[in-house]
């Protein structure tokens, strides 16, 4: 007897291999990350700034909590919700679908990002004190974790009512926790709003140097004038989230959009992960200031800059050939043809390692760190783990292209031997 389409419609994907740890990741994971973004800021904000330190800093209880920060929180989404559909910018379509359709996106993240700025430039000129952004880093920490669960928790219920292609292929295990964490629904959507999308580059990546500007604004309460090392910091993280919101069409194509679903993992380092861990140079610097030479300053100012080249111009030749790849800019790149009609780029920035682009972001990691000097791990901390998701991130690239494309990923690697650092690895 053959099993009805609605008995078959969530059945779960147990042989889908399971990643993080799996059901035990998946469990500790959202206890420790929650943990570690409030550890870390109470360490930027402490007189020694050492994560070395026991027993560990963490803070009161009272200090956890501020009835401004859920309205700040709250607040920051809903305008940014209100931005998503502002008639600005243009409309693209996603990958085709297991079921053949393709999503439309709004491209404005861009329009956002200058909105919410100018809107900072007048709140400021009106005599906001955003300066008292660093007084309320913990509690507004705490209500963006709070926020991430209780999302998480709803989208994990609302997938129970989504159709079986709908579901992203690694969230349909069987096991609650780990499809709780990894999530269950590919595109969760409220009518045309795509959750997923919206959170990928908009609350948190602008929110991310609204919170270094209020650093920047703390220090010159404290000291008059903002230091060389902060303006650096602020700068160089105001270009890359810039850049990925001018750039925003790029997204629709990454393994977070194409591949996972929205579960905690994303959830929670969208809205709090990146937001107030990826910044903590800022926070360091309020009660640690330090002193750049002009050499020095420059040397910082080069590296980012290499980084970012590298960074920019990997990403924006892989983007065009994929829209076009009969275009003059990447037409006479050598290219290996896979069973599955696709081609994979062996020459120009794709054929000096395997992930250019990851070698451009450490690299410009790597300058957001140097401004707050050597006596500290703490702001080492952003290379540091960005380095290991990075290592991590390749490795599932790495399976994900040779189940796809078998013989000729093999020739691709023989060809492109070097992953991320020519010569290294």
């Amino acid at each position: 007897m053959r099993p009805s389409s609605q008995s078959l419609k969530h059945r779960p994907s147990h042989d889908t291999e399971r990643e993080f740890g799996g059901a035990l990741g998946a469990l500790c994971i959202p206890i420790f990350l929650p943990i570690t973004v409030l550890f870390l800021i109470c360490v930027s904000r402490s007189p020694e700034a050492s994560v070395l330190q026991w027993p560990p800093s963490f803070p009161l209880t009272d200090q956890l909590w501020d009835p401004l920060a859920p309205v700040l929180l709250l607040g920051w989404i809903l305008l940014h919700a209100v931005l998503y559909f502002l008639p600005l910018g243009k409309v693209s379509e996603g990958l085709v679908l297991r079921d053949g359709s393709r999503l439309k996106y709004p491209i404005n993240g861009f329009h956002g990002l200058c909105i919410s700025g100018v809107m900072l430039m007048l709140l400021m000129g009106l005599g906001a004190p955003l300066g008292y952004l660093f007084e309320l880093l913990l509690p507004l920490a705490v209500c963006a974790i709070g926020a991430s669960v209780l999302f998480s928790v709803y989208l994990y219920i609302r997938s129970f009512w989504a159709p079986s292609h709908a579901l992203a292929v690694g969230g349909n295990t069987g096991n609650p926790l780990y499809d709780f964490f990894i999530g269950r629904e590919l595109n969760p959507r409220i009518g045309s709003f795509d959750l997923k999308y919206f959170c990928e580059l908009r609350p948190g990546l602008i929110g991310w140097v609204v919170i270094n500007l209020g650093m920047l604004m703390k220090e010159v309460e404290l000291r008059g004038s903002p230091s060389l090392a902060m303006i650096l910091v602020n700068s160089f993280q105001l270009l890359y989230v810039a850049d990925a919101l001018w750039n925003e069409e790029a997204v629709l194509t990454t393994m977070d959009i194409v591949h996972d679903g929205f579960g905690f993992m994303l959830v929670f380092g969208d809205l709090a992960w990146v937001p107030f861990t990826y910044g903590l140079q800022a926070s360091f610097l309020v009660l640690h200031p330090q002193t750049l030479t002009s050499l020095r300053a420059a040397a910082i100012i080069t590296l980012n800059g290499i980084g970012y080249y590298i960074f920019r111009k990997s990403n924006s030749q892989k983007n065009q050939f994929r829209r076009d790849p009969t275009h003059p800019n990447v037409a006479r790149l050598e290219t290996i043809a896979t069973a599955t009609g696709k081609r994979l780029l062996v020459s120009g920035w794709w054929g000096l390692v395997r992930h250019p682009n990851y070698l451009g972001d450490l690299l410009m990691a790597l300058a957001w760190s140097l401004p707050c000097g050597f006596s500290h791990l703490l702001p080492y901390f952003y290379v540091i783990y960005f380095t290991v998701l990075l290592i991590h991130r390749e490795a599932r690239d790495e399976r994900q292209c040779r189940a796809k494309y078998g013989l000729a990923w093999d020739t691709y690697c023989r060809r492109v031997p070097y992953r991320i650092f020519p010569y290294i690895y």
